[in-house]
């Protein structure tokens, strides 16, 4: 996959309030982003003229729409929205929600973003987790979210491969932000998970391992059979591009 990088480049990041989405935002923004839209729920304001706060919830069609409107141009969209609520598996709402942001959220606001992203040949980052790969049993409805999330950025790697699109997953164990802080594991600083993932990026990683737990699957990872099925069903995708 080629170098992703940030000088002078129009970049989008979800979920952009605190902690990671913060910490994107600030590293985006030392590495020379041109202009940097930051999605909250909530109004957000920032002394740095490269920032445009957009209003975006990632499951209202609405707002979806209304902050396409406000987009001039895209290099860059990097989804950091998540939801992580402690569940016990007998809430088929807590499903329903983690899905509705995680899963659902991802691909309405890929897909809004498309033309854009096509046009630039520019380079979707999905901010996935470890426990994608390995379910965490206090954290059931999440860990299935982002292991759909997963499936879904293999798929969109393959399916925009061919319309110049980039895809990247960015598999982060646990990071010490409010979602986790009660998880009684070794926590790895939201500043240095951001500074990882756009290493990563310049360096081409599909699949980022942007902390020392995650680090260590890495290798693994990459050379594995999981690895190399991704590759062999890609192959079985057409020419036809993928619908915005």
């Amino acid at each position: 996959m080629r170098p992703t990088t940030f000088a002078g480049k129009s970049v989008v990041v979800t979920g952009a309030n605190r902690g990671l989405g913060q910490a994107l935002v600030a590293e985006v923004l030392r590495r020379g982003a041109r202009r940097v839209y930051v999605g909250t729920r909530q109004p957000l304001s920032s002394p740095d003229e490269r920032v445009t706060p957009l209003i975006l919830d990632v499951t209202d069609p609405a707002q979806i729409r209304a902050a396409l409107d406000r987009i001039a141009a895209l290099d860059i969209l990097i989804h950091n929205a998540g939801v992580s609520v402690p569940d016990d598996l007998n809430d088929r709402s807590a499903f329903e929600r983690h899905l509705s942001v995680n899963l659902y959220g991802t691909l309405d606001v890929t897909r809004a973003c498309l033309p854009l992203l096509t046009r630039s040949r520019g380079a979707v980052v999905n901010i996935v987790s470890v426990g994608a790969v390995a379910a965490i049993p206090v954290l059931p409805a999440y860990s299935i979210s982002k292991a759909a999330m997963l499936s879904l950025t293999q798929s969109l790697r393959a399916l925009l491969a061919g319309q110049g699109v980039s895809v990247f997953a960015v598999m982060p164990g646990p990071i010490d932000t409010d979602m986790v802080r009660d998880l009684d594991v070794p926590k790895t600083p939201p500043e240095d998970v951001a500074r990882a993932t756009l290493d990563g990026l310049a360096q081409g990683d599909e699949d980022i391992f942007p902390d020392p737990m995650s680090q260590l699957l890495a290798e693994g990872w990459r050379a594995g059979v999981v690895k190399a099925l991704e590759r062999q069903n890609a192959a079985l995708v057409t020419t036809e591009p993928l619908a915005a």
